[in-house]
C-alpha cells in the first residue's frame, strides 16, 4: 500500500497567497474595463497624484511578482505529481498529460468565458513541455534552465536597451473600443470580441512560455532542494531566497516608479520574479509566528482550492465592475478599488475555510478529479 507524504503546510500557504495577490494586478484591470494603461506607466509623463500613487505601490507589491510565485508553485506542483508517479511506478509524464489537457481546457473556457487574461492556458503548455525536460533527468534541467534563462534575459535587457535608446517614452495604442465593450456591451458581445480577437488577446500568454518554463523548472529544483520544508535546511535556503528578494529584487522592481513605460516590460518579465523568490522567503518566516495562525490557516485553506478561488475572484470581478453587471467600472478611485480587492480576498478566504469544512476538494479540484479518474481509469 502506498504511503501517503505529509502536505507540506507552506505550499499551500503560498498558493493563497499567490492566488489573492494576482488578483490585487487584475481588480485594476478589471476597475478600468480593459485599459491596460492602469497597470503601466507609459502615459505618466512626471510624478503621480496621490491616487495614482497608490495603485502604483500596490502594482509595485504585486504586478508580476504574484504571477511569478504562483508559476513556481506550479512547477512544485509538477514535481509532487512526478514524485507520486515514481513511487506507484508508473510512466512519466503518462497520466500527468491528462492533467495538462484538462487543465488547458479548463483556461480555455475562463478565456472565453471570463477574462481574456487567462493564465491556465499559458501554464498548461508549459506543464507539458516541462514534464519532458523533467523526464531527461536533472541535467536536462539545468542546461535548459540555463539557456532559456540567458535567451530571456538577453532578449527582455534588449528591449530595455532599445525603450531606453529611443526615448523611454512608449504607448500600447488605445484601449477606447475594449472600455466602451466592457462599459456597455452585453456578457455574449464581450464573448464573441475575446473569440474574434482569440490570437492577440492570447500573444502574451504565448510570450511569456519560455519564462514560465524556467519558473516551472525552479520550482522542480527548489522542491528538490527542500527549499519548503520547515527544517534547518529549508531554512538556509530560504534565507538565501530572502537576500536575492531584498538585495536584487527589491532596487530592481522599484524602476517601476520611474515613468514614461521604459521600465514596465523589463520589471514584470524580468525583474519581478526575484522578488518572488524573497516572497517565499518572507511568508516561510512569518508562519513561525504562531500568532498569526488563524491567517495562515485561511490562507492555507484557499490555497487548497487555488483553482476554485482563481475563476471565482475573476467571475464576481466581472459581476462588479463590467456593465452587465452592477457597472462600477471606470467610476471608482484607487481607495475603492483597493478596499474590494481586499473585500474579495477576505470572501475567498472565508468561501475557502467553510467549504473545506464539510468537502474534502474545492468545487472545481472535486471536478476536475472525478473527470479525470473517469478518463484514466479506461
Amino acid at each position: 500500500m502506498e504511503t501517503q507524504p505529509q502536505r507540506i503546510r507552506l505550499l499551500d500557504i503560498l498558493r493563497g497567497f499567490a492566488i489573492l495577490g494576482t488578483l490585487g494586478t487584475n481588480i485594476w484591470i478589471f476597475a478600468h474595463l480593459g485599459d491596460l494603461s492602469f497597470i503601466t506607466t507609459f502615459n505618466q509623463s512626471g510624478w503621480w497624484e496621490s491616487n495614482d500613487l497608490l495603485r502604483m505601490i500596490v502594482l509595485f507589491l504585486v504586478n508580476g511578482k504574484l504571477l511569478g510565485l504562483l508559476t513556481i508553485m506550479f512547477g512544485v506542483g509538477m514535481e509532487l505529481k512526478y514524485r507520486q508517479a515514481m513511487r506507484r511506478g508508473k510512466p512519466w509524464p503518462g497520466v500527468y498529460i491528462w492533467v495538462v489537457l484538462f487543465l488547458f481546457m479548463e483556461g480555455l473556457l475562463h478565456f472565453i468565458f471570463v477574462m481574456e487574461y487567462d493564465i491556465l492556458m499559458s501554464y498548461a503548455v508549459t506543464a507539458l513541455i516541462s514534464a519532458f525536460i523533467v523526464k531527461g533527468g536533472e541535467r536536462w534541467i539545468k542546461r535548459t534552465m540555463a539557456l532559456i534563462g540567458s535567451l530571456h534575459a538577453a532578449f527582455m535587457l534588449a528591449i530595455l536597451a532599445l525603450l531606453l535608446a529611443a526615448g523611454g517614452n512608449i504607448s500600447f495604442g488605445s484601449d477606447s473600443g475594449v472600455v466602451a465593450l466592457y462599459q456597455s456591451g452585453t456578457w455574449l458581445e464581450q464573448v464573441q470580441y475575446r473569440l474574434s480577437h482569440f490570437l492577440v488577446l492570447r500573444l502574451e500568454a504565448i510570450f511569456t512560455i519560455p519564462m514560465n518554463i524556467f519558473l516551472f523548472l525552479l520550482g522542480v529544483r527548489l522542491m528538490r532542494a527542500g527549499a519548503f520544508a520547515p527544517d534547518e535546511k529549508g531554512k538556509k535556503i530560504r534565507a538565501r531566497l530572502l537576500a536575492i528578494g531584498l538585495y536584487l529584487g527589491l532596487p530592481l522592481n522599484l524602476l517601476i516608479f520611474v515613468p514614461g513605460g521604459a521600465f514596465d516590460l523589463t520589471v514584470r518579465y524580468l525583474f519581478a520574479p526575484l522578488l518572488s523568490l524573497g516572497y517565499i522567503a518572507l511568508i516561510g518566516k512569518m508562519i513561525q509566528y504562531t500568532k498569526w495562525n488563524g491567517l495562515w490557516h485561511l490562507l492555507e485553506n484557499a490555497g487548497k482550492m487555488s483553482l476554485s478561488c482563481y475563476v471565482m475572484q475573476n467571475i464576481i470581478a466581472s459581476c462588479i465592475f463590467y456593465g452587465w453587471g452592477l457597472g462600477l467600472g471606470g467610476r471608482l478611485d484607487s481607495w475603492a478599488i483597493l478596499f474590494i480587492w481586499l473585500a474579495l480576498s477576505a470572501l475567498q478566504l472565508t468561501f475557502a475555510s467553510l467549504w473545506l469544512r464539510y468537502c474534502k476538494l474545492g468545487p472545481m479540484e472535486a471536478v476536475r478529479r472525478r473527470l479525470l479518474s473517469g478518463i484514466t481509469s479506461r
